[in-house]
């Protein structure tokens, strides 16, 4: 089974994601902010990051660039579940080492539409429309 880390200060938000991509077949992994995503990737890497941009203690942008430069660092498919989103956010979170980006708010026919753009699920688990 597949495992997506969460990383998102917004309990809610984890809540949503969670029971979204545990429908999609995922193993979920959650943390509260980036601090807490480097120790759950030091313990073991993720095959995906559902990832917020804004939150303290270390945002997305700083976290996704810390998860590149780790061993193996390159290999989880990092997609960006944020607020911002103004081209010059989007483009900054591409030439970090982002995979994709999804704008907030997200239901599950976005998210699942983005994990099978990136290879992470099959085209055939996507939603009816």
């Amino acid at each position: 089974m597949k495992t997506c880390l969460i990383v998102d200060d917004s309990n809610v938000i984890r809540k949503v994601a969670r029971r979204v991509l545990k429908g999609l077949g995922f193993e979920i992994v959650e943390a509260e902010h980036g601090g807490h995503a480097l120790e759950v990737c030091s313990r073991s890497l993720p095959d995906a990051i559902l990832l917020d941009w804004n939150m303290p203690v270390m945002d997305g942008y700083e976290f996704l660039g810390n998860l590149r430069r780790m061993p193996g660092g390159d290999q989880p498919i990092v997609i960006f579940c944020t607020t911002e989103n103004d081209v010059g956010h989007i483009a900054r979170a591409l030439y970090a080492g982002a995979n994709e980006y999804i704008v907030k708010p997200f239901d599950k026919e976005i998210i699942a539409t983005k994990f099978a753009e990136v290879g992470l699920i099959d085209f055939s688990q996507l939603p009816p429309a």
